[in-house]
């Protein structure tokens, strides 16, 4: 099975969840999603189909993907850019590979970006021609966050080993799991908790029969030690 999630950056909750077969193509989510108008959506190349970014386009929301490598172009115009960024071009494109120009007839915009910290070279392609290459660059360094989401979901919500095999089964555990993200996220949002959700988890999973409020209980912090060494105690590394 595949879990397909659409994760809303301001506070990092799934605002859409699909659950499929193992085989489904990952580009099927893309037909599952209302998109809405004025919003972006960050992917991965994986996703990359240009009559699926069409539709988003025609929906009047804006998309950021990264290019695949065999990509067919045409450049219109381009902008100059601060290299001592990242930046390493900004410019105005048509396709013009084998049909590709016929799923997406509309212009696009590429942004080349150098990554110093791991030494890679992105390119990114949007419909949005308004935000500077240096935001493009940035929305994309957020889809990091789906990554921690499932990382998350994986170690912390127990759900390798599943209860029941049937697809019911499965698909109830799976549901049971993001509902226990969602409403930890949604308390340490409203209570303005520094703790990690990690923590607050193991908290709630030792305190499930307590009568205690929950702003109590996860605001309780423990005693904090004195750590100033004896008078009489010699430093070692002095």
């Amino acid at each position: 099975m595949k879990l397909h999630t659409v994760l809303d950056l301001r506070g990092c909750i799934p605002t859409f969840v699909h659950v499929s077969g193992g085989l489904a193509s990952d580009l099927t989510l893309l037909d599952c999603i209302a998109f809405e108008p004025g919003s972006f959506y960050v992917m991965d190349r994986g996703y990359v189909d240009f009559a699926r970014l069409y539709a988003i386009h025609n929906a009047q929301a804006f998309f950021v993907i990264r290019a695949k490598a065999n990509l067919r172009y045409r450049c219109v115009a381009s902008q100059p850019v601060d290299r001592n960024t990242g930046l390493r071009c900004d410019q105005r494109i048509m396709l013009s590979g084998l049909f590709t120009d016929e799923k997406y007839p509309s212009a696009l915009r590429r942004v080349k970006f150098y990554d110093s910290v791991n030494d890679k070279l992105l390119v990114f392609l949007t419909n949005n021609f308004d935000l500077t290459a240096a935001n493009v660059a940035a929305l994309y360094r957020c889809r990091w966050h789906i990554e921690l989401f499932f990382r998350w979901i994986k170690q912390h919500l127990r759900i390798k080993a599943f209860f029941g095999t049937s697809e019911n089964a499965v698909k109830t555990q799976i549901w049971i799991a993001i509902a226990v993200y969602v409403l930890v996220a949604i308390v340490k949002k409203r209570l303005d908790l520094q703790a990690s959700l990690h923590t607050m988890l193991q908290i709630l999973s030792l305190a499930l029969f307590d009568k205690q409020p929950l702003h109590q209980l996860l605001k309780q912090t423990l005693p904090t030690i004195e750590t100033s060494a004896p008078i009489n105690q010699l430093n070692l590394f002095s």
